[in-house]
């Protein structure tokens, strides 16, 4: 039930609410820049590679290595910011609570957190010490312990923003930053762990956890607690949060979200829904096919459903309502397919699970095709039908304006194409600079083609906001790389495989399941933590019973969008709620028809194997690696 982080635009770059001249008011600018700046790098190295050994022969020795090396920097930078806004994800049962408990839960779930934190400063900067006395280098001389630096300033960061946070008064803010003494805590006892402390510091984190604590310092705390019980260095954390500048994958995953808010900002959802209400308007309820292409469209740009929601469905709303769609109709319409879509490219979720899990994501895209177009298929299908019982207006379809609308959008409709070609065609050498591409061709569409945006005023605001995305969940992961770790390290997938396979012999009750579990994980968990806590559980069970890794990954998607919208606790009903100010049993009840209809799509995806695997199989005959 984790509130996604992303839940408007540009909410992040328009926090500087102090007065102009003070020093917070400079301290957040210069967060901003910096988060802006690495973006930037991170775009231009990549672009100025490509652009050196297509027109010069040579590209600049070491880019690739400090893109990946900022990966690290953009991760804790955009965490930060996420703190600052209030954006790291969390379970949202504080919700739930009657309203006079919230401000005590509040000041303890942020007293924890900074507590974790502070564990975290006290580890990287153990690993920053060591790192400097190795005097080991990166790419272009820099030292490794500069590299490393960005963790103890970016943990403090959000362990004094969980403080701050924590509360409007002094008292608060004081009981909060009592936490930030459990470092010492542990340190100055080493006898601790021999008391049985263990099994109840573990219980106090779930608890903590599930009362609102960011997800990222459970799952840090969790890593943190299982070394130190094992008497392994605590410094091992921040060790694997390293692992995140060796991949290949990661460092394209900003750019992909960059490129997607520069999009969506510069109208080509509004261009998109011109052309489908051209394409499709005249149908029986063909407003309801439109406005659920348009969302699913959305939603794989920007990374996250939650802001498909309260953005575009603030605007396509209302449109339905004036359609003689009732209220309680379009309110499920706009939460329902605001949460479908993430099986499409460039799905940020589909990008993490390939590297969390070592998939080649071309694969991953081919598989979900056809089981995202079933999903968008069965919402759309209900919704017209459903309009058209209702009498609803349809447009007629006009040949002339067809052609406009189409020639309006030719510049969204070749996104794909264009950065997909540029890999196929070997141009682009990796992911990488297909990103860097992807970034370069939505601001030349939307600042030089449309003239939506303006380059030195949106763009780094837009950056401000992608930074805060992408920090919200890259944070998750660079703790979830030592816990999982840990995991494998103590032997607990193998042994998980070994006490499945002992009580459930078939292949059919597995897939059932494993249903089961993943709906429960996606209602529980927002998508990002669900994939690096249970992806490394899961996929050694699925292999066990001969589960294709992409028909598993397509199972588990699916299983989150549908968790999203799984009462009680869907954690895009709780946004809808807000953005709509409903009350979530009227939420409840407007989603519950689709909720069923994409259970049953579910269902098929999971056991029709040959609608995610027929298109692979395609592909792997035709590009054979």
């Amino acid at each position: 039930m984790a509130i996604t982080q992303s839940t408007t635009i540009a909410v992040a770059g328009s926090t500087l609410d102090d007065e102009p001249g003070t020093a917070r008011a400079f301290w957040l600018a210069t967060e901003n820049r910096l988060s802006v700046a690495i973006l930037a790098a991170m775009t231009l190295l990549p672009l100025a590679e490509l652009t050196g050994r297509t027109w010069f022969g040579r590209g600049i020795p070491g880019a690739f290595v400090v893109t990946q090396q900022l990966t690290l920097w953009i991760a804790l930078a955009g965490a930060a910011l996420a703190a600052r806004s209030e954006r790291l994800l969390a379970l949202s049962t504080p919700l739930l609570m009657p309203e006079r408990w919230r401000a005590r839960v509040r000041i303890l779930t942020s007293a924890v957190g900074a507590g974790i934190a502070a564990s975290l400063v006290v580890a990287s900067l153990d690993l920053v010490r060591i790192e400097r006395a190795a005097g080991e280098t990166a790419a272009w001389g820099i030292p490794e312990w500069l590299v490393l630096a960005i963790l103890p300033v970016g943990f403090a960061a959000i362990g004094a923003r969980l403080v701050w946070r924590a509360a409007t008064d002094a008292r608060g803010r004081g009981l909060a930053a009592l936490g930030l003494l459990l470092p010492v805590l542990f340190a100055s006892a080493p006898g601790l762990k021999e008391t049985g402390v263990v099994p109840i510091a573990a219980l106090a984190l779930v608890i903590v956890t599930g009362l609102g604590m960011p997800i990222f310092a459970a799952i840090g705390g969790a890593a943190l607690l299982m070394y130190w019980a094992d008497g392994t260095p605590i410094n091992a954390v921040p060790v694997e949060t390293y692992r995140l500048t060796t991949s290949e994958l990661l460092p394209a995953i900003p750019l992909f979200a960059l490129s997607g808010y520069i999009l969506a900002e510069g109208g080509a959802s509004a261009r998109l829904t011109r052309l489908l209400t051209a394409l499709f308007g005249w149908l029986p309820g063909g407003l309801a096919i439109v406005v659920t292409g348009v969302l699913a469209f959305f939603t794989p740009l920007t990374g996250a459903s939650g802001v498909t929601i309260v953005s575009m469905g603030g605007l396509l709303g209302p449109v339905l309502v004036q359609a003689r769609y009732s209220e309680r109709s379009a309110l499920g319409l706009v939460t329902v397919a605001g949460s479908i879509g993430l099986l499409f490219f460039p799905s940020l979720p589909v990008f993490l699970y390939g590297f969390y899990t070592n998939q080649p994501f071309e694969r991953l895209f081919i598989g979900g095709l056809l089981p995202g177009i079933l999903l968008v298929a069965v919402v759309a299908g209900y919704a017209a039908v459903q309009g058209w019982r209702g009498g609803t207006p349809r447009t007629p379809f006009r040949a002339r304006e067809a052609a406009a609308a189409i020639w309006l959008a030719k510049w969204d409709l070749a996104f794909p194409i264009v950065l997909l070609g540029s890999i196929a065609g070997g141009w682009a050498s990796g992911l990488l600079e297909a990103a860097a591409l992807s970034v370069a061709y939505a601001a030349l569409i939307e600042c030089l083609i449309h003239q939506k945006l303006r380059a030195a005023r949106d763009l780094p605001r837009l950056a401000v906001e992608c930074a805060t995305l992408v920090g919200g969940f890259l944070i998750i992961l660079s703790v979830a790389l030592a816990f999982t770790n840990y995991l494998i390290l103590a032997d607990l997938p193998t042994r998980a495989v070994d006490w499945v396979q002992f009580h459930i012999t078939s292949r059919a009750v597995f897939l059932l399941a494993l249903n089961l579990l993943l709906l429960v994980a996606g209602a529980l968990m927002d998508i990002y933590s669900a994939t690096v806590v249970v992806v490394p559980l899961v996929a050694p069970m699925a292999a066990a019973y001969g589960i294709d890794p992409v028909h598993l990954c397509i199972i588990f998607l699916a299983n989150m969008e549908l968790g999203y919208l799984t009462p009680p606790m869907g954690e895009n009903l709780f946004l809808s709620a807000y953005r709509f100010n409903r009350p979530l049993a009227e939420v409840y009840r407007s989603t519950l028809p689709y909720t069923v209809m994409i259970a049953i799509a579910v269902l098929l995806i999971s056991f029709m194997p040959d609608l995610t695997l027929w298109l692979v199989r395609w592909y792997d005959a035709r590009f054979p690696s």
